[in-house]
């Protein structure tokens, strides 16, 4: 189904069309439905054409070498998306999902040479958009991280556990010294001077001297069950810098591979528009 030329003169594609070319465009370009939650193309998938969203959401996503998802962008109202596999001839490199019931224009590559003969500085305006999904691309590398450490380790540690964090980390505070410090003292006084015959513990204090065995062998046993888990989130760190690692090689090495491909490809476009014209 055709779609409406007035929406035409809203995307900044086509804003330098006039009402002549719009309405000729608009008779060549197709109108899709696509309703919420369906996938609309999977990566891999091979792609001719090239779709502006009219009215709803996509979301576009991959998933990475663990089998999370990544989300690169969502399609909103006037956006474009999937002109790289268009231009590239290549297959689909993200998976679109409709998040709303969605209406989309659709642009195979004669409609896209057709509006690049008719306005050649829509190209200009596509490398623009492609510019800003390889920022968007570079951003999300600078700062996703595959999983938090601090997060995934609270997840999958009990009350217990938690319990003996804390008490592991009390144990290395200065309020903890000083209120030991402090009942020291104060147990000391008593059953030295204050007290005097009537001294529940009196020198050389045994009793004192058995709560502070027992309180060292609990805290001994805290401290090690902490160190444990600090080596468990180690190892889980570790694993997890291994990822973004072999990710943000993988991530790079495929956008430069894009850009060389959409760099060859446009100006091989522009190459025959100037020699179309100059005919």
């Amino acid at each position: 189904m055709p779609c409406d030329p007035s929406f035409l003169a809203n995307i900044k594609m086509f804003d330098l069309l006039d009402e002549d070319d719009r309405v000729a465009l608009a008779a060549v370009i197709d109108e899709k439905t696509v309703p919420a939650g369906q996938t609309l193309f999977q990566a891999g998938d091979p792609g001719d054409s090239l779709f502006i969203v009219r009215k709803g959401q996509i979301e576009l996503f991959i998933k990475d070498t663990a089998g999370q998802k990544i989300v690169l962008h969502t399609a909103e109202p006037g956006d474009m998306f999937g002109e790289l596999a268009m231009l590239d001839t290549g297959s689909r490199t993200a998976t679109a999902l409709a998040l709303t019931e969605t209406e989309l224009l659709v642009l195979d590559r004669d409609d896209l040479v057709m509006l690049f003969k008719r306005i050649p500085d829509a190209a200009l305006h596509m490398l623009a958009s492609l510019t800003s999904l390889t920022r968007k691309a570079d951003e999300l590398l600078r700062t996703r991280v595959a999983r938090n450490v601090n997060e995934e380790m609270q997840v999958h540690s009990s009350l217990l556990q938690r319990i003996a964090d804390w008490i592991a980390w009390f144990s290395g505070s200065m309020p903890f010294l000083m209120i030991n410090g402090g009942w020291f003292i104060i147990w000391i006084a008593l059953n030295s001077f204050l007290l005097g015959a009537t001294a529940f513990d009196p020198y050389p204090y045994g009793l004192l001297t058995m709560i502070v065995s027992l309180e060292a062998i609990f805290l001994s046993c805290f401290v090690l069950i902490s160190q444990n888990r600090q080596a468990e989130k180690d190892r889980v760190r570790s694993d997890i810098e291994y990822e973004v690692n072999i990710k943000a090689e993988l991530e790079i090495a495929h956008l430069h591979e894009k850009t060389d491909r959409i760099y060859e490809n446009m100006m091989a476009k522009f190459e025959k528009l100037e020699k179309s014209r100059a005919s």
